[in-house]
């Protein structure tokens, strides 16, 4: 992902350009997790479990509610992966209005599809980090990919 107005592309930006990272709203907290979270948490829901859907037709695959991180301690993990850079508060407090807690309950998806988090929301901004940092060295991105999808299936 490298849309705008998107943390994690906006702060590989930032880093690359060797400019602080602005962050807007520092204490909000949110329920960071891997895309391979929930891509594959719902590839192994439609695949594997389609008897549990029937009855029950929506379920969160997130962290655990536990495992939330505010906005700054994400940008300090982005920081200390990328090796260097600095960040700066950028804005006034709540504008634009953001909640400031983000959680999901994850609760009936673990009891009904024994579906966990493989990884703690501080290794999932590693691991997106690092990627970010090695794609900017290989053309060929696919094999980044699947090396991270290796990585996550063998937990």
């Amino acid at each position: 992902d490298w849309s705008k107005d998107r943390i994690i592309p906006d702060i590989v930006r930032s880093l690359q350009a060797g400019i602080p990272v602005p962050v807007r709203n520092p204490h909000a907290i949110r329920p960071w997790q891997h895309v391979l979270e929930p891509l594959l948490g719902y590839l192994e829901l439609g695949l594997i479990k389609p008897a549990h859907t029937k009855e029950q037709n929506s379920f969160n695959l997130g962290p655990y509610e536990w495992d939330v991180l505010p906005v700054q301690e994400l940008v300090n993990i982005a920081i200390k992966e990328w090796g260097k850079g600095s960040a700066q508060f950028a804005g006034k407090a709540g504008e634009p209005h953001e909640a400031g807690v983000l959680k999901l309950d994850i609760s009936k998806t673990i009891s009904l599809l024994q579906w966990r988090p493989k990884l703690k929301a501080s290794e999932a901004i590693a691991w997106a980090i690092i990627w970010y940092k090695q794609a900017e060295k290989f053309a060929d991105k696919r094999s980044l990919i699947k090396e991270q999808i290796t990585q996550y299936i063998n937990r």
